[in-house]
């Protein structure tokens, strides 16, 4: 809360800043190098800026220093813990001072008083220079404004500079992630040959009691795991393409324009629907739908069963299907469609030879990207798919995912030197480089698309 008041603050002498500035401008004629709006922003970064980075180089930096201190304070018995005994030490007085534990010494009772003293105090003095800096700021910019003052190539330096950092932020999270994945992965392969792992067909990670059963070393083939993730994913590919691909023709070609300003945005509200409620869905109506279906036609139905799990997540995908591909089958040239007009097709004729051919590499792209995004869906195949890794292309059986893995394996207590856990990073590695693949080739195609009727 404190945070947010002085954020809030530091905004409104930003805001008066730039009134300020702008008021300064307008009294000095016509004769300005810059528009008296980028004389407010000039003042108003100068007011706000350096006052953020000492804010965030704060928060960034607040732990440390107060662990520090309180540290330094602590009775000498407890200065002499071991690191790790000392970090428990630490959490302890910290949940204590934030009212989420009650103590269980003295000497926690006074570290935790201490540390509410600290903190108080830093966020004094941090507040204190931070406005300090921002009326200061405020009051240097405002006495620089003259007629010949460079303003908006300053604004827009400082706005150049802020994109590049946070493209930089961008570009490095992507590079952390990749590493991270790549670094645990390693390891795990360092126990599990990674031919075992790609084409092995049994999963069991669990380390077993005894030395008979299958997994008593662990058995880390993955095979299953990718047919489990195919398997569902192809079933609400079988749904999304279709359905996606005819509304995205009837809106873009049939409808009218007032249906169609209803239509797509309810359309795609279902991309916005929490994947855990098309869970919750797919377990009550779409899973016992199945079962008795399949009942009374002789088939046996798992309780879960990938064919549950794939029609709701087609459903779920169908907004990444249809937008796309009406907004490139709109896309295309009108010119076209006058074209066939012209020879005499009728209008599913043109549609059919003209419209969908000149916009398939736009719709291969959105079906691609929505085939990554049903990759990578978890929730849904939880509760409607199950945990079973089993080896089958039966819709009906139960079966898991690769997402689904990850999540199995990193719940619970872990430990990152086992290869029960390390198997998910190489999951997760797998996953990673399938749906970059993916992407890449959906987004080269809709570029390409793109450059030829831009």
């Amino acid at each position: 809360m404190q945070i947010t008041t002085l954020t809030i603050v530091l905004l409104l002498l930003a805001s008066i800043g730039y009134r300020l500035g702008r008021g300064r401008a307008l009294t000095m004629g016509r004769s300005l190098h810059s528009l008296p709006s980028y004389h407010g922003y000039y003042v108003a970064l100068w007011c706000g800026v350096p006052a953020v980075l000492v804010l965030a180089s704060w928060l960034a930096l607040e732990p440390q220093i107060i662990r520090q201190f309180l540290v330094d304070a602590l009775p000498d018995q407890l200065r002499a813990l071991s690191p790790e005994r000392m970090s428990l030490v630490i959490n302890e007085v910290r949940n204590v001072a934030r009212g989420y534990a009650t103590p269980s010494s003295e000497a926690v009772a006074i570290g935790a008083r201490h540390y509410q003293t600290l903190q108080q105090t830093g966020f004094a003095a941090m507040s204190v220079l931070c406005l300090g800096l921002a009326i200061a700021g405020l009051a240097w910019a405002r006495s620089r404004i003259a007629p010949d003052l460079r303003a908006r190539n300053q604004v827009e330096k400082t706005v150049t500079v802020f994109l590049i950092a946070c493209s930089t932020v961008a570009i490095f999270t992507t590079i952390g992630i990749v590493l991270s994945l790549l670094f645990e992965a390693l390891r795990f392969f360092h126990s599990v040959s990674l031919l075992d792992f790609l084409f092995g067909t049994k999963w069991s990670p669990q380390m077993a009691m005894r030395s008979d059963q299958v997994g008593s070393s662990g058995a880390f083939g993955a095979v299953p795991l990718f047919a489990g993730t195919l398997l569902i994913s192809g079933i609400a590919m079988a749904v999304a393409v279709p359905l996606g691909l005819l509304s995205a023709i009837y809106m873009s070609e049939y409808a009218n324009p007032r249906f169609r300003s209803v239509v797509k945005p309810l359309l795609e509200v279902l991309a916005g629907i929490p994947t855990v409620v098309y869970g919750f869905f797919a377990v009550i109506t779409v899973a016992p739908f199945i079962r008795d279906l399949g009942h009374l036609m002789g088939i046996p139905v798992a309780a879960e069963s990938a064919a549950s799990a794939g029609l709701v997540m087609g459903i779920m995908i169908i907004p990444f299907v249809s937008s796309l591909s009406d907004d490139v089958i709109t896309a295309v040239p009108q010119s076209l469609r006058e074209g066939a007009y012209g020879l005499g097709a009728t209008k599913s004729e043109a549609i059919k030879q003209v419209v969908l051919p000149a916009a398939l590499p736009g719709i291969v792209g959105g079906v691609l990207l929505a085939v990554s995004r049903a990759i990578g869906e978890t929730m849904i195949v939880v509760m409607a798919a199950g945990l079973s890794a089993n080896l089958t292309a039966n819709p009906f059986a139960a079966v898991t995912t690769v997402t689904v893995q990850i999540v199995t394996l990193l719940v619970g207590d872990t430990e990152f030197d086992s290869p029960k856990t390390l198997a998910a990073f190489a999951l997760g590695l797998v996953l990673f480089c399938v749906t970059l693949c993916l992407n890449i080739f959906a987004l080269s195609i809709v570029n390409k698309y793109r450059e030829k009727y831009d």
